[in-house]
């Protein structure tokens, strides 16, 4: 079940949901380094992350499930946000260069066809970065912050689940090691949490972010299996057996 879009707005405006924020977009900038001329597709609640994007990419839009509601974005510019049916995205094939998925994928009760539709929409090269509550840390388990909400995935559950709908994991990054407090000696030391956590214990990370291709396989020419004539084989006369016998018209046995 996904949380109305005005919580998520409230939740990034105060100090932990900056933290996250900036957290995020600081790996999200690492694994796209350079977005030039590509069309991005954020999918679930992505605005606090796309904002980056929008003055190098040829072009940024938010799409926002029906059930979580939409907000007008960017700010005092031309809307770029639309609500849609999750399992029928409005977009022809083959046409967004990269996607991301945030606040998405744990909550949607269309999970396969969501995944089915981004793989119709992707390019051929085209990347897709999933950013996903990890189901072994704290974050997963309490439900002040969005992302104790929803269904977390580990590592392992996240590959096995997109290498079944035919995509191709390439990369993993643990990001989000702070605790979930809004304590201030322990917000400001986030970066070093990141370090460390990095280092010593990425399995406790509070996300797991995975970045995968389409697979797309190499289709061949049927090949053309002739049709070979059987010949026509008259049917075998029927032999009547001997000594039968049968009554004719007259009344008189007759034995053949």
């Amino acid at each position: 079940m996904f949380q109305d879009v005005s919580e998520l707005q409230q939740f990034y405006a105060d100090r932990l949901g900056r933290v996250v924020r900036h957290t995020i977009q600081r790996e999200l900038r690492q694994v796209w380094p350079d977005v030039r001329r590509q069309r991005i597709l954020g999918l679930g609640y992505c605005t606090p992350y796309l904002h980056p994007f929008q003055a190098e990419a040829e072009r940024v839009l938010a799409f926002m499930p029906a059930q979580q509601g939409v907000l007008h974005w960017p700010d005092r510019q031309t809307n770029a946000t639309t609500l849609v049916d999750e399992g029928n995205l409005p977009l022809s094939a083959y046409s967004v260069d990269r996607v991301l998925l945030v606040h998405s994928l744990e909550h949607t009760e269309q999970l396969r066809p969501l995944l089915s539709e981004i793989w119709r929409v992707m390019m051929g090269d085209a990347r897709l970065l999933i950013v996903v509550p990890n189901r072994r840390s704290l974050w997963s388990r309490l439900e002040r912050t969005p992302l104790g909400h929803g269904h977390p995935f580990s590592h392992g559950q996240l590959t096995r689940l997109l290498k079944d709908q035919n995509f191709e994991p390439q990369q993993t990054r643990h990001a989000l090691f702070v605790p979930p407090t809004y304590s201030r000696s322990l917000l400001s030391a986030a970066p070093a949490f990141e370090r460390i956590g990095k280092r010593w214990l990425p399995q406790l990370s509070g996300l797991v972010m995975l970045e995968a291709t389409k697979r797309v396989y190499a289709t061949t020419r049927p090949m053309q299996i002739e049709k070979v004539r059987r010949p026509a084989i008259a049917p075998a006369p029927v032999a009547r057996p001997a000594g039968v016998r049968w009554r004719s018209d007259d009344g008189y046995d007759v034995a053949v």
